[in-house]
């Protein structure tokens, strides 16, 4: 792995690395050590509390006395807690980091190298493997995250619930649609200058929502396989959870009604409402009728933010999703369930 100084790069910005915590105790006690063994040699350690019920704050306190300790009033979840908690901190680059992932010691520097190279990589991520089965992609984000052209969001190394072995095939640094909220490092400059997440999707997605709007202000998401950390993963809400799946439909359409062109707007957004209809009654076939629920619940509060909403509030330059970067020309749920097409390689075949 190269170095800071060895790929040519002398000053070293100042990277801010800032857990939000929510009665993550255990998480804290197990995982906070190998952040501490970072390597990078500017770098301020942080964690932001979600007004935490548990002894989380306390036990940083004892436990990491050289951690600064943000405290947020209330939980106003990923989104909110972050805008909230980043606010109060002063660095070149912030590293939002889950409380459920595991460093290595030099996971940072190669980030930071790639970066620095070109001034227009406004986010980037490692590549996140799965913390039980460590040879595998991690959910949540692996080797970097995508978008088809009705804006279902998938990873290369994981589409739907098929999650691949690192076998190297992802080894390539290369620009993506979004980077992971779970190991996600972003310019404080972009960060601020996009208001930061928007605080409505409380949590999930957000990440999503955040990448496409730096797309649409002409800056580049990207990837950095150099860096690898180790997610747990459901940690707040586990996979299959209804609530998870209200906040991901929810959020899903609310991001696609702020960000597609206006021309592509209603031909997207219809063609997702009877996929998604399709969703719900599938989950009732299933025996899941609390997912169907979760479902059309999502529908019924994205129409009331919508009536609420102010296209002012983000004022970006309209761009078509197949304008940008990390765009996947096809259906991906198509090729998945009907074409047996299960990982990002075989995806376009």
């Amino acid at each position: 792995m190269l170095t800071y100084k060895e790929n040519g790069l002398s000053a070293l910005p100042s990277v801010a690395v800032v857990i939000l915590n929510w009665n993550g105790r255990s998480f804290l006690e197990k995982f906070l050590p190998s952040v501490c063994r970072s390597t990078y040699g500017n770098l301020q350690l942080y964690v932001a509390d979600n007004a935490s019920t548990d002894d989380s704050v306390a036990f940083v306190r004892t436990h990491f006395p050289d951690i600064k300790i943000i405290l947020n009033n209330e939980n106003n979840g990923f989104a909110g807690g972050y805008n909230t908690a980043l606010q109060q901190v002063k660095a070149d680059i912030y590293v939002l980091l889950n409380q459920d992932v595991e460093v290595e010691p030099g996971w940072i520097e190669p980030v930071v190298a790639q970066m620095q190279r070109d001034h227009h990589i406004a986010a980037c991520q490692p590549k996140l493997r799965a913390y039980h089965a460590q040879t595998e992609f991690e959910y949540a984000g692996a080797a970097g995250g995508w978008m088809d052209i009705l804006g279902y969001t998938f990873c290369r190394g994981r589409i739907l619930y098929t999650t691949e072995e690192d076998e190297g095939q992802y080894d390539d640094a290369q620009d993506i649609f979004w980077a992971s909220g779970a190991a996600l490092f972003i310019r404080s400059s972009c960060f601020h200058q996009m208001h930061g997440f928007d605080a409505d999707f409380f949590a999930h997605m957000e990440e999503v929502d955040l990448c496409w709007r730096l797309q649409r202000a002409g800056y580049r998401i990207c990837y950095c396989p150099e860096s690898i950390v180790y997610h747990v993963g459901g940690g707040s809400l586990p996979q299959g959870n209804p609530r998870k799946l209200y906040l991901n439909f929810r959020n899903n359409l609310m991001m696609l009604w702020k960000n597609l062109h206006p021309a592509d707007r209603w031909i997207i957004l219809t063609q997702r409402f009877f996929l998604d209809v399709l969703a719900a009654v599938k989950s009732l076939a299933a025996g899941k009728p609390a997912d169907m629920r979760a479902i059309f619940r999502a529908y019924r509060h994205y129409c009331r933010w919508r009536r609420s909403y102010d296209r002012l509030k983000y004022p970006l330059p309209d761009k078509k999703l197949l304008e940008l970067t990390g765009v996947f020309h096809g259906i991906m749920i198509w090729r998945y369930y009907f074409l047996n097409r299960k990982t990002f390689r075989t995806l376009e075949k």
